[in-house]
């Protein structure tokens, strides 16, 4: 992403020219430190380019249009920033499964079983799945895919069964952060 100047104009102040200028400088600090997160964020989450694109260029720019984000500490910048890119990402999937692009006689098949709802959460999950690491993925694999127990999944994996808990704890801890910033959980 080629970096952007954004100019604003203040009203009321002292010094106009300064305040302008010290608030372009905070936006571009801005842009500097957060685009590319928030573009790889975005694009892992919608998966088209030009969409991530439009969607950080627009959280930059609600963020220009709130000083007071500006002046707040690092942390609550990137709370701020990522809230506005989840949101304008599943208001975005939102609007296109309302209007969908292309219906085939696959979907028609599965909708007709009532099985839409499924498709859809089947394919959140995957994505989510996806993004775990790939122990996580294996143990969750055998613990609810195949049914294993523990002691199978130990076995299957070579590892200890304490480990087969571990992983699974933490692959679930992971998988809920994941699904809440699909913002498919609350």
């Amino acid at each position: 992403m080629a970096r952007r100047r954004i100019h604003s104009f203040s009203h009321g102040s002292a010094s106009p020219a300064g305040d302008v200028a010290a608030h372009d400088e905070a936006v571009a600090a801005l842009y500097d430190e957060w685009a590319a997160p928030l573009f790889a964020y975005a694009l892992r989450r919608c998966g088209s380019r030009e969409r991530a694109e439009e969607i950080v260029q627009d959280a930059l720019v609600r963020a220009w249009r709130h000083p007071e984000v500006l002046g707040a500490s690092s942390e609550e910048r990137r709370a701020w920033l990522y809230t506005v890119v989840r949101n304008a990402i599943t208001d975005a999937w939102r609007r296109d499964s309302a209007r969908p692009a292309i219906v085939s006689s696959h979907v028609e098949d599965v909708a007709g079983d009532g099985g839409l709802e499924w498709a859809v959460e089947s394919w959140t999950l995957r994505d989510a799945v996806a993004q775990l690491s790939e122990d996580h993925r294996r143990v969750l694999h055998h613990a609810f895919y195949l049914g294993h127990s523990v002691d199978q999944t130990a076995a299957a994996l070579r590892v200890a069964p304490g480990t087969v808990k571990s992983r699974t704890y933490y692959a679930l801890r992971a998988l809920r952060v994941i699904l809440e910033e699909m913002g498919y959980v609350q």
